[in-house]
């Protein structure tokens, strides 16, 4: 079965830097046209000028409900249909144990982890379903199956998303509409850039990994890609993970 995409339509937010870019660059390779949703457009830009014609961008802040309905008018506008999404776009948030986690941190978190990707799967779903399907994967992470000491929020709508995914496609599978979660392990990117420099996260992280080192943004867009491709066509409902065995232990 293909894995190619060509005259397919996706959206990848935030696809402007990391695990988002490196998918839109998959996808592009392979002939899908690409709208990036990022809040941070700069990376996004670059890339669609990198690019060309077939990926344009859209500024979008996924906590709130009504960009992200823009964001796939947008796309519908753009590129006249909708077949393939990524939801990718998330934040770190505040490190503090849950008594001292201040209630602005985690309304933060859950805005932008949890309730985007249900705006974001909500909005997508609905647009498939006009064109008899689609394909839907949504980025969760290691830790929407195990904890995480001071990050409650992030794991919290990290374990959220996994559920969103079942349910979606529970009701979905059976009008064409796939949708699975990606849990990746600890990912060299600029999120992970902002917590410490190479020798605090080699020191801290990589041992997490039996594998013994942090993973690659291409690392994860090749299960990404696959699970949005036709060759993944009996896969739905599923939360699989890109973790060097972190969650083996």
């Amino acid at each position: 079965m293909s894995q190619d995409f060509e005259g397919k339509v996706a959206i990848v937010t935030g696809g402007g830097s990391g695990i988002g870019a490196a998918i839109v660059r998959e996808l592009f390779s392979r002939g899908a046209k690409i709208v990036i949703g990022d809040y941070k457009i700069e990376g996004a830009n670059h890339i669609a000028a990198e690019l060309g014609d077939k990926v344009k961008v859209f500024k979008v802040d996924v906590s709130d409900a009504a960009q992200v309905k823009a964001l796939v008018d947008f796309t519908v506008k753009e590129f006249g249909h909708l077949n393939l999404a990524v939801n990718n776009a998330g934040i770190g948030g505040e490190a503090n144990p849950i008594a001292d986690l201040s209630v602005e941190g985690w309304l933060q978190v859950i805005n932008t982890n949890l309730n985007g990707v249900f705006y974001g799967t909500k909005y997508e779903i609905a647009e498939m379903l006009k064109h008899g399907g689609g394909a839907i994967v949504n980025m969760a992470s290691i830790l929407g199956s195990v904890g995480f000491a001071n990050s409650a929020a992030y794991v919290a709508a990290k374990h959220g998303v996994v559920g969103l995914t079942k349910n979606a496609a529970l009701e979905y599978s059976h009008k064409g509409v796939r949708v699975n979660a990606v849990g990746p392990g600890f990912i060299k990117t600029p999120l992970l850039d902002s917590i410490g420099n190479d020798t605090v996260l080699n020191a801290a992280l990589v041992p997490l990994h039996p594998i013994g080192r942090l993973g690659t943004p291409e690392e994860v867009s090749a299960l990404v890609c696959f699970l949005l491709s036709d060759a993944a066509s009996f896969i739905t409902g599923s939360y699989h993970l890109v973790d060097g065995a972190y969650t083996a232990k």
